[in-house]
């Protein structure tokens, strides 16, 4: 059964939050308009006003969120009640579920009352779930449906300049294809600060962009910022490994060993990186060893299918790798 258009879930809204005693099932109809017509004004109204005169079956319905359209009318919900941050994460979490959406439309995320209040930290963390899901977002249309958050961005941004928070932006403004606007907020963040988490930032757009010197030498500037950190010793080596530069990737992942000697992830990729280097036998087995103990991933099924291409290795030792891979590869 085909879903009624924007205008009858309006009417139906009215009706059973005024006559028909059912302002539950009012609800509902509101967040499927709003879900058809983030832009449209009225369901908003509507919904501001069944919070008024029904608030506790309003906020029961809200805090079940039954669907994508029921968590952007608890981000509108949260906009009512001054909390901008929260509004601006349920809207975050909405849009990377489902993008092609445009969720950020909404009248009141270009208000200058969301705008003045929200925080840098609050924006950057929802510009970082619009990426969750895995999506493309920088598909046909996809710029345009998203260019209510690059105005937030643009605005939050200049008034309130977290480094880490401006880094998370930059994240999303690399998805949808704005690795300029991306490398500039970086640039922004560093202005203010410089830290470990920019330069990742900046190293995975240089990798999106093809140039792995660019992004091994942010992921060194990174190391000089926080050397102890064993995630960025496994980064290099993990880019060594794109290359083919097996034994760099040995070294680094070593080098990281001594900060974290029982990670389990540079473990294994030591491991896979040796294996693949040098045709081991007995660093196959620890690589099986240890990915056993990881969560699967696509991560884990690249460790060992560089593994399993290492010179003169058993068949029947790279048939039993490959049943530690995940199994949906």
């Amino acid at each position: 059964m085909s879903q009624p258009p924007p205008a009858l879930d309006l009417v139906l809204a009215h009706v059973l939050a005024h006559c028909g005693g059912d302002p539950d099932r009012a609800a509902g109809h509101l967040a499927r308009a709003v879900a058809q017509q983030p832009h449209a004004v009225e369901p908003y109204e509507a919904l501001a006003e069944l919070r008024q005169s029904h608030p506790a079956q309003a906020a029961r319905f809200l805090e079940a969120a039954p669907s994508t359209g029921a968590y952007a009318a608890s981000a509108y919900a949260a906009f009512l009640d001054g909390d901008m941050d929260t509004a601006v994460l349920w809207l975050g979490s909405v849009t990377g579920h489902e993008p092609r959406n445009a969720w950020a439309a909404a009248p009141w995320f270009a208000d200058e009352r969301f705008l003045a209040a929200v925080s840098a930290d609050a924006l950057g963390e929802a510009a970082l779930r619009t990426t969750d899901g895995g999506h493309d977002l920088a598909a046909d249309g996809m710029r345009e449906r998203f260019a209510p958050w690059f105005h937030a961005i643009a605005v939050v941004s200049a008034r309130d300049p977290r480094p880490e928070a401006l880094a998370r932006m930059a994240i999303m403004l690399r998805a949808c294809g704005l690795t300029d606007e991306s490398f500039a907020l970086c640039d922004q963040a560093d202005a203010v600060e410089r830290v470990m988490f920019t330069e990742v930032v900046r190293a995975g757009t240089w990798r999106r962009l093809g140039d792995p010197e660019q992004a091994k030498a942010a992921f060194e500037r990174a190391l000089g910022l926080d050397p102890a950190n064993w995630s960025l010793f496994l980064d290099i080596a993990d880019l060594c490994g794109e290359q083919g530069d097996f034994a760099t990737a040995v070294e680094w992942a070593e080098r990281g060993l001594v900060h974290e000697p029982a990670e389990i992830t540079l473990l294994a990729a030591r491991a896979a990186y040796r294996t693949r280097l040098t045709g081991s036998a007995t660093d196959l087995a620890e690589l099986v060893a240890q990915a056993k103990l990881m969560p699967e991933s696509p991560y884990r099924q690249v460790l060992i299918d560089h593994a399993c291409a290492g010179p003169g290795l058993p068949a029947e030792l790279v048939a039993a790798a490959r049943k530690a891979r995940p199994r949906s590869a």
